[in-house]
């Protein structure tokens, strides 16, 4: 499977079962820095950075920012 998101590309991760939502429009844009290897399921993954910081996401968690 290869990655859908390319470097430098804008996107947002998709709300998690039970996150708070404290309103940060800004911190939930979040830029693609690396792409990374498949996990053992078979999907790609990502690291990401917004205002708040790094982390690491897989493919199902993101949608292209508009």
């Amino acid at each position: 499977m290869s990655h859908k998101f390319k470097i430098g590309q804008r996107v947002r991760q998709a709300r998690q079962y039970g996150s708070v939502d404290n309103g940060s429009a800004v911190s939930s844009i979040f830029e693609i820095v690396r792409l990374m290897p498949e996990e053992r399921s078979g999907e790609p993954a990502y690291r990401v950075r917004s205002a708040a910081g790094e982390r690491a996401v897989l493919e199902g968690e993101l949608t292209l920012a508009s």
